[in-house]
């Protein structure tokens, strides 16, 4: 793929996506489309890249913004329904899926468990960017941003372990858990590594351009690290964004003159690289589409008709495991709940320390209610990473034998994920119009919290706003989210009232 080509991606995809937002559609699913569509003009030439280069390219940028705009407690408070959607979920799918495959393609070996892993994380993130829109309650929103951020590193996780065993490693359900959390510790702890670094060559920079640079580098060199180190480069990246969002907006340790410009350049810069690297995968993938089912047609077995059959088959598993596993996890923690509660009212005892807990600040979260758990189960879009996942699996294996089933895997995650798009993300809207969430007393206490924020500011000079909002941070008169907010519009004002940076 040459330079020219890929200016030619992204010019047309900035006009694609122009179109879909004015026609109110998905920009990514119409970019896939039409780039599917695209790829079957005479002439129109194949475009190559490396398998590494989506996923050391594409992904950590990507992951990092989503985890800027992220709550850290909000995904704190909502560990639970995260780690069981983005964990538990994600490895019961990539198993089923596996076997499911295995089955309707059984000459793909053991290649299967790799289309498991990479069909097995949906895209959350995608609904969550719309969510005011769509009218997603908070708690869903910070629930389904959390699974965002925890089921790729789960998938990439699963998906490294099934191309060591097609290469020929041995392995077991007892290794492979054991190296989930080796390399889930060793990946966040080499994100909070490069974060840490990263904060303290900032304040010596002083200038909004190098900092911004040095952000920018920072996603691809905590995943790169960790990736050399075999650990998780994903959770590497999402805990390296976590801690520097979170500390240049609220820690005043990280505050110093000149750092407003830097956030106000940031809070511009990620929107437009997130837009042109997602156009640029969805397209890519897109135009895929021809040559995938041409090399599916001259490569014999199974052939394209039981290519096609098995991702019908699979598509619709995706969406029902997703959504059976979301009401099952979901609904033993309504039965959890209504346990404890009953065990409050008979034992008086428990129910005493289960006060002395709450009182110090371990109030669980409610379980979900019905209509989210529906919610929930409906948003299984897959998305960038299954595609660039399926973009990375090797031609070959080590020993020089073409990768069983790589074609047919490609093919499989591009209409899973055009399936999963068309179905379920032209649909999620009007779900969510449909069970009426009452956000009228969400709304309110927002707004009533963002008024007492702003009745912090007054008087104050800038600093001394930036000051007032973390104690109440601290204080937890304020959210972390309303915290943000505030920050970002007195950087804007500061910004606007100084000399041009």
């Amino acid at each position: 793929m040459n330079g020219v080509q890929l200016l030619l991606i992204a010019g047309a995809g900035i006009a694609v996506a122009a179109v879909a937002r004015r026609k109110g559609l998905e920009p990514g699913m119409f970019v896939v489309v039409l780039a599917a569509a695209a790829s079957f003009l005479p002439g129109m030439p194949r475009l190559e890249l490396e398998s590494e280069v989506i996923l050391a390219i594409v992904v950590p940028p990507l992951l990092y913004s989503a985890a800027r705009g992220a709550s850290f407690a909000g995904f704190r408070r909502n560990l639970r329904p995260i780690i069981s959607l983005g964990v538990l979920l994600v490895v019961l799918t990539a198993g089923a899926l596996g076997l499911i495959a295995g089955w309707l393609l059984p000459s793909i070996g053991a290649a299967a468990f790799v289309l498991g892993a990479v069909l097995a994380p949906p895209d959350t993130i995608t609904t969550v960017s719309h969510g005011e829109e769509i009218g997603l309650p908070e708690r869903a929103t910070s629930v389904l941003t959390g699974e965002s951020l925890v089921n790729d590193a789960t998938a990439l996780t699963l998906f490294s372990i099934a191309i060591a065993a097609v290469d020929g490693a041995h392995t077991t359900v007892g290794a492979g858990v054991a190296e989930f959390f080796r390399s889930a510790f060793l990946g966040v702890g080499i994100g909070a590594l490069l974060a840490t670094a990263t904060l303290l060559i900032r304040r010596w920079l002083r200038d909004a351009t190098l900092e911004t640079a040095l952000v920018l580098l920072l996603p691809f060199t905590a995943f790169l690290a960790a990736e050399a180190a075999h650990v998780s480069g994903i959770l590497a990246v999402v805990m390296a964004s976590f801690l520097v969002s979170v500390n240049l907006r609220l820690d005043p340790n990280h505050e110093y003159p000149g750092a407003y410009r830097t956030r106000v350049r940031e809070n511009e810069v990620w929107p437009v690289l997130d837009f042109l690297l997602e156009t640029f995968v969805f397209a890519y993938i897109g135009l895929q589409l021809r040559f995938v089912l041409e090399d599916l047609v001259s490569a014999g077995e199974p052939g394209l008709g039981r290519t096609l059959l098995a991702a019908g088959v699979l598509l619709a598993a995706a969406i029902v495991i997703r959504i059976a596993g979301v009401y099952a996890l979901f609904g033993r923690w309504m039965l959890r709940a209504r346990m404890t509660a009953r065990r409050r009212e008979r034992d008086p005892v428990f129910r005493a320390a289960r006060e002395r807990w709450i009182a110090r600040g371990g109030l669980p979260p409610d379980p979900p209610t019905q209509r989210e758990t529906l919610l929930a189960g409906w948003t299984g879009m897959r998305g960038i990473l299954t595609l660039a996942a399926a973009a990375a699996i090797p031609e070959t294996t080590s020993s020089g034998v073409p990768f069983p089933g790589r074609d047919e895997i490609q093919a499989i995650a591009l209409f899973v994920t055009l399936g999963t798009l068309i179905i379920q993300g032209t649909t999620i809207g009007a779900l969510a119009r449909l069970l009426r969430f009452d956000l009228a007393g969400e709304r309110a206490a927002r707004e009533q919290m963002r008024a007492a924020g702003r009745a912090l500011l007054a008087g104050r000079d800038f600093q001394e706003q930036r000051a007032a909002v973390r104690t109440a941070v601290r204080d937890r008169t304020l959210s972390e989210e309303v915290a943000r907010e505030l920050i970002d519009d007195i950087d804007l004002r500061q910004a606007a009232s100084s000399d041009p940076m």
